[in-house]
């Protein structure tokens, strides 16, 4: 299928997915004048937000992409067909906390599922260089295809797809953005490219399938929330421990700590010497849950979690003393102190595991990790900022209905440095694609 014939289908799914989500229902199309108000709601959000746009993003190209998507706004669209078209500024934005997203992509899929809609059938990975790569079952369950590069879909280059997702995808760098299209690949498609009852596959060793669409949620969405989901603990031979920690935003603190505190305590109980703590799922939360359920067990001296901030003063967090759109630079002048004198204080390796979904505030704690020297920082390198944007306000556009982060406030890591620009860790290791448990087993290999 040459490139004019793919656009083709592109825009005839682009106006049938709508329908397969409503199945009858009857979407207004948003109006040329609804479209570019929403253009310039962003547009207005982000100036009234954003303590320093130029962070991220180079303002000049953006200030071109925003006057080429107005020019683009000339005839009624749906709200899905809005966001593939104002999706195209996420990667010039550049920055996995500014972002225009659907709105409520979990009740949407269980929406479309509900009315007769299909997902493609695998959850998937991208490589480095951006080849596709069967990992499971849509929905995580193993496959025999596992590793299976897949090279058309429908008779289009896989290739190309995949360029015209990443065209999409939010994120600081080429490679946060693949590694966030890896997780949320089944939803994009059928965002971007609509949901076909069946997909003809063809795979880099000859094979051709033809697989139906699975009516299942995406993996990413299928998570029911739980603690025990989000949180792990497990004593390792040799006297180790992994401590497994995929976020930082559980609403409930005191069971966090106590859970932490609890782990802790069995770590004192079976004479841990090497703790490993795995933040490779962890996209971030709130800075207390690790300074008061993790660091305070194995700090050793006083230490802050980031050097100076950056922030824009928003309507509700002005003052006599901070005006209105004010941008203020200050210093982090607290600094927390360790507590060595605790019964469960850990004074043993420590090693924290790092990955492409390692965001924000798990960002923050590995820069301090690194310059106070609390343990030593594993994984893959370059995809995340160690400057990290924070305090995101969520907007939603007032006509499509699409919704809009953009953050208020920068931080510097502790140590003030500007470089490394990019995380990296103390040992670079890659992660296996397939298969978590391989970096932990080879992280345990250092100790022995």
């Amino acid at each position: 299928m040459n490139r004019l014939k793919y656009l083709s289908a592109c825009l005839i799914l682009s106006c049938c997915a709508p329908l397969a989500l409503a199945r009858g229902a009857t979407v207004p199309p948003l109006t040329p004048e609804q479209l570019r108000a929403d253009l310039r709601f962003v547009q207005d959000a982000i100036a009234a937000t954003h303590p320093e746009p130029g962070f991220s993003a180079d303002p000049a190209a953006v200030g071109h992409a925003y006057a080429a998507i107005a020019e683009q706004m000339r005839a009624p669209m749906s709200p899905d067909q809005a966001w593939r078209l104002l999706a195209t500024l996420n990667p010039l934005y550049a920055d996995g906390h500014l972002a225009i997203t659907p709105a409520a992509p979990r009740a949407q899929s269980q929406a479309f599922l509900d009315e007769g809609g299909r997902f493609f059938p695998y959850e998937v990975t991208l490589d480095g260089a951006g080849g596709l790569y069967i990992r499971a079952l849509l929905g995580g369950a193993p496959t025999p295809l596992q590793g299976a590069r897949i090279t058309r879909i429908n008779g289009v280059p896989a290739s190309r797809i995949v360029a015209d997702l990443l065209a999409r995808c939010h994120g600081d760098t080429a490679a946060f953005r693949a590694s966030l299209l890896s997780l949320r690949w089944p939803f994009l498609y059928w965002k971007v490219l609509g949901a076909p009852a069946s997909h003809a596959l063809q795979l880099d060793d000859g094979r051709e399938l033809t697989v139906p669409g699975t009516a299942a949620l995406p993996a990413y969405l299928d998570s029911d929330g739980s603690f025990a989901q989000q949180f792990r603990f497990e004593l390792l031979p040799g006297k180790a421990a992994l401590l497994t920690l995929n976020t930082f935003a559980w609403p409930d603190k005191a069971q966090f700590t106590a859970f932490t505190a609890d782990a802790f305590r069995q770590m004192r109980a079976a004479d841990v010497r090497t703790l490993l703590i795995d933040v490779r799922a962890n996209g971030g939360g709130n800075d207390d849950m690790w300074i008061d359920g993790v660091l305070r067990y194995i700090a050793d001296k006083p230490y802050r979690w980031a050097s100076t901030y950056r922030k824009k003063v928003i309507r509700g967090r002005d003052s006599a003393r901070e005006k209105l759109g004010d941008v203020i630079d200050g210093e982090i002048t607290s600094w927390q102190q360790p507590r060595l004198d605790d019964p469960l204080h850990f004074s043993g390796n420590t090693y924290l595991l790092v990955g492409g979904r390692t965001y924000s505030s798990s960002i923050l704690l590995s820069n301090v990790m690194q310059d106070f020297g609390f343990g030593k920082v594993v994984g893959a390198a370059g995809q995340a900022r160690t400057r990290q944007s924070g305090g995101t306000q969520n907007f939603v556009l007032p006509n499509s209905g699409l919704e809009l982060g953009v953050p208020r406030l920068l931080f510097q890591r502790p140590s003030g440095a500007a470089t490394p620009v990019l995380l990296q860790p103390d040992i670079v290791m890659p992660d296996n694609l397939y298969d978590p448990r391989a970096l932990i087993d080879a992280v345990l290999k250092l100790d022995t």
